[in-house]
This record gives C-alpha cells, structure tokens and sequence, in this order.
C-alpha cells in the first residue's frame, strides 16, 4: 500500500470511532509514539507499550463525541486532526480538544506518530 492508501484506511477507521483497529492494523512492531507533554508516557516505544497507553487513555476518560479530519498527505507522512469532547474520570473534568496526529510511513506500517495540542 502507498502511503496515501495507508492514510485513507487510517483516517476512515477513525472517522467510524475505531482508533484502536487503526493502530492494530498501522502499527509496525516498533512504533513510536511521542506526546506533546513530558512525563512517563511522553515517548513509547513498541506495540505493547503504545497499545497500553491507548487502554489506559480509554480507561480514564469518557467520550463524548468527537471528529476526525483528513488524512493531509506528504511524502512518507500523513496528518490528522482530531477534534474530542471528553470528560476526566479522575476530576470530573470536561474538556473540548484539538489534537494534530502526524504519522511516518515506513514499508506499510506506521512506525511513528507524533501529537501536537
């Protein structure tokens, strides 16, 4: 698949609320995710460790509604913007977000994806 392909079906499970298909699929073994913050989950690297960051966001937020723009195609990369509603489980927090994901191609996998918010 080129990387527009990739980006499409990317982009089309998550416009259908299905991010966790998206990275099951997209996912190379060795991915690396980086988040705009510092802290423990600020680099993962690695399929399980990706994963569990994805479960433990799911586990502690509640969704209430959200949308997904794109894909934005350049090269060996992609964008997305993700627009979320959610509400904290631990405060009780309500929260409207923009998040851009940027995501790296390499041999049909995703083996980068970096947010910005």
């Amino acid at each position: 698949m080129t990387t527009r392909e990739i980006a499409e079906a990317f982009a089309a499970l998550c416009k259908d609320g299905k991010h966790e298909e998206a990275g099951a699929r997209f996912w190379s073994d060795d991915v690396v995710s980086i988040e705009a913050m510092d802290g423990p989950m600020a680099r993962l690297e690695g399929r399980a460790a990706v994963k569990g960051k994805s479960d433990w966001w799911y586990a502690n937020h509640e969704f209430h509604g959200g949308a997904t723009h794109g894909p934005f195609v350049n090269g060996d990369a992609f964008a997305l913007i993700f627009e979320m509603d959610v509400t904290a489980k631990q405060t009780g927090e309500r929260t409207q977000m923009k998040e851009i994901g940027l995501y790296t191609v390499r041999d049909g996998k995703v083996v980068e994806e970096r947010f910005f918010y």
